[in-house]
């Protein structure tokens, strides 16, 4: 049976070759069969070529040969980011049968790293999504409460953690997509600030706001993965050149001196009762340890919500455009295409156009168009639909200015709050979320209360800073609630660090499931 170990216990038996890595992972694809009919954690398992992976591992571990950091340790892969030869769908029927040639640079670091990669996990499409019910395969549930959404759209490598099939999960964070179902589960995530890990071979959504980052049991995992993937890339001209700090002796720093920063806004603004006091219990745990709590502004951070739904479709618009049934991905039937043109030839000619004035130059031209649009009808799920349809609204001539021009403005006045607050505090505490995990089907017909859940996470992406969410109480129904730290920029080590001291004096990082 799977014992209920964090990732960097696993490590230390493996090296002292108290297990193998094949009976590590194996043991994790026994779990990821017996629960993940139920969870719907993965979209897709690489048995036998994990298998490969860790038994090569436990041969050069055995001949006394140097291994990497993560040798032998099974980590799971959010299907946004590209691995050679292995499907990579971003949990949408238009790249359902999408195989990369080439690796993302984590997925490359991690293999480097001698991590077992046994799978890609289910999310919601191209990353739209903050509940896991928006894949375009099937929805992913909580394992806290099948009931429940497991948040998103990290909603696979979450749940995959939760429920103990898989040590650490690689997420992506574009509005809180790693923080927000880590709350919802019970498990620790981390956006790292952006640029701090490469974007190549991740499938953009927005691309000024994405960034990967671990998810896991403890702060102590965060770090040893953030370790592995962190640093510059010359394949991604966004990532920054400064170098890795050593994050695991970063986690022995006494909180005692270091000054965090409470927004008092967040612990008003109308969220659950039993979340909220979650994380003032926590704060207050953290003074106990030595740490200075004192009361902050951010005030411009009221508009977050709106300006992150304008810049964010905008650059969906934008990146999703690639998808034109032309390239790659889903490309509609060509009989019916064919047929959809005949029929608006002859729409035209009952109205009194006629049809035999088309050229052939025409009806190719009127092909394309159709092969477009009835590509991306078939391929798309709603989600992403309405998304795109926001982005080139905004992006429209007459209102650029008016909405994607001005939520730019609003997002540097954000970002200089952040400033302003980091100048006095070394980190910023509360919530993750306003409300533990909601219902399947709670929210899906009101897009809007929906995007309300990310009131606390998109600032941070908005900033392009670091924050971090660990576990810090149940609600009532036992259910998982997240404390939210948030740091300047490349402030990782500090994150972690305040992560690490609140896990040594509380369990809250160790409850399961049942």
């Amino acid at each position: 049976m799977l014992e209920e170990l964090t990732a960097s216990q696993w490590l230390a038996r493996l090296e002292a070759r108290e297990v193998s890595s094949v009976e590590l992972t194996q043991a994790c694809l026994d779990r990821i069969r017996s629960r993940d009919a139920e969870i719907g954690a993965f979209l897709s398992l690489q048995e036998a070529s994990a298998l490969q992976q860790a038994a090569a591992i436990d041969q050069r571990r055995a001949a006394g040969n140097e291994v990497g950091a993560l040798a032998g340790l099974p980590v799971a892969i959010k299907d946004v980011l590209c691995t050679r030869g292995e499907p990579t769908t971003c949990g949408s029927k238009y790249l359902e049968h999408f195989k990369p040639p080439y690796d993302a640079t984590v997925v490359r670091r991690l293999r480097e790293a001698d991590a077992v990669l046994i799978g890609k996990t289910n999310m919601d499409e191209f990353a739209m999504g903050g509940s896991g019910e928006n894949s375009g395969f099937r929805a992913t549930a909580n394992p806290w409460d099948t009931q429940r959404v497991p948040g998103g759209s990290s909603s696979g490598s979450a749940a995959c953690v939760a429920a103990d099939m898989a040590p650490v999960a690689i997420g992506t964070d574009t509005g809180g997509s790693i923080r927000q179902p880590s709350a919802f589960c019970g498990i620790s995530g981390l956006k790292p600030t952006y640029g701090r890990v490469s974007r190549y071979g991740l499938v953009a959504f927005a691309s000024s706001l994405d960034q990967a980052g671990p998810m896991a049991r403890s702060a102590e995992d965060l770090a040893r993965t953030l370790q592995v993937i962190a640093g510059h890339d010359a394949h991604d001209s966004t990532c920054s050149p400064a170098p890795v700090p050593d994050y695991l002796a970063a986690l022995r720093e006494p909180l005692k001196g270091i000054r965090l920063g409470r927004v008092a806004q967040h612990f008003e603004s109308g969220g659950d009762a039993e979340t909220l006091a979650a994380a003032a219990a926590a704060i207050d745990e953290l003074r106990r340890l030595g740490a200075e709590v004192v009361d902050i502004e951010l005030p411009h951070s009221k508009y977050a919500i709106a300006t992150y739904y304008v810049i964010a479709p905008c650059e969906a618009s934008s990146n999703l455009s690639r998808y034109d049934g032309m390239h790659y991905g889903h490309r509609a039937d060509e009989a019916e295409v064919r047929k959809l043109v005949r029929e608006d030839l002859e729409s035209a000619s009952a109205s009194g156009a006629s049809a035999g004035s088309a050229t052939e130059k025409d009806k190719r031209e009127m092909t394309l168009v159709q092969t477009y649009c009835q590509s991306r009808s078939e391929g798309l799920g709603g989600e992403v639909k309405r998304r795109i349809m926001l982005g080139t609204y905004a992006l429209s001539e007459g209102y650029q200015s008016k909405y994607y021009l001005k939520a730019l403005q609003v997002r540097r006045l954000i970002r200089q709050d952040y400033e302003a607050a980091f100048a006095s505090v070394d980190a910023i505490v509360g919530p993750v979320t306003p409300t533990p995990a909601f219902a399947i089907g709670e929210k899906t017909n009101d897009p809007l209360a929906m995007y309300l859940g990310d009131l606390f996470t998109v600032s941070a992406n908005l900033a392009g800073i670091p924050a971090l969410s660990t576990p810090c109480g149940l609600t009532s129904q036992q259910l998982p609630v997240g404390l939210h730290l948030q740091g300047p920029m490349l402030g990782e080590a500090r994150l972690l660090q305040i992560a690490h001291a609140y896990q040594q004096v509380t369990d809250w990082h160790t409850r399961r499931p049942r």
